[in-house]
């Protein structure tokens, strides 16, 4: 079980669930004190840094240090670790990671050109397969495009019920 402890105001020590004086300023600023001696040191305007059995006066002389080398923490450092990727194995990787930069650039540079090779190749068919369709169309309109029967104006079109 956690128990949600607060610091005194003033003498900076722990205070558990009921215990310690709650006192409300005028401008609704909320102070906690541990008791009532470090309420009136408070209230008499004292400075904790001066009193020895502060924490503040602890931790600006550097009193009990061996309690706080204790609780220093240090950060973790990370490991390296390296595993394969979807679709590389970790040999591959390594491979790629130890070859030099030109022969990387040069790769990029050959699979960039064959990629708009292609992409220039699939433009070429389309373009001749458009021309090709518009070769038949004009086939097919000028075969009915050819010589008709003048006809006269349509007389009484239109029938139907009205």
């Amino acid at each position: 079980m956690v128990l949600k402890t607060e610091l005194c105001r003033f003498s900076g020590a722990k205070i558990y669930p009921g215990r310690g004086i709650r006192f409300v300023r005028s401008d609704s600023q909320v102070f906690l004190f541990v008791n009532s001696k470090c309420k009136h040191y408070f209230h008499n305007r004292l400075r904790p840094a001066k009193l020895t059995w502060t924490a503040m006066y602890r931790k600006q002389h550097k009193k009990d240090i061996h309690a706080e080398a204790a609780k220093k923490r240090r950060r973790a450092t990370k490991k390296p670790y390296s595993r394969s990727i979807v679709g590389a194995t970790l040999e591959v990787i390594q491979k790629r990671r130890a070859e030099k930069s030109e022969v990387r650039d040069a790769a990029r540079e050959a699979a960039l050109r064959e990629i708009k090779e292609r992409i220039k190749k699939t433009k070429d068919e389309k373009k001749a397969k458009k021309a090709e369709v518009m070769a038949k169309v004009i086939k097919t309109q000028s075969k009915s495009t050819g010589p008709k029967a003048a006809r006269g104006p349509k007389i009484g079109g239109g029938g139907g019920k009205r």
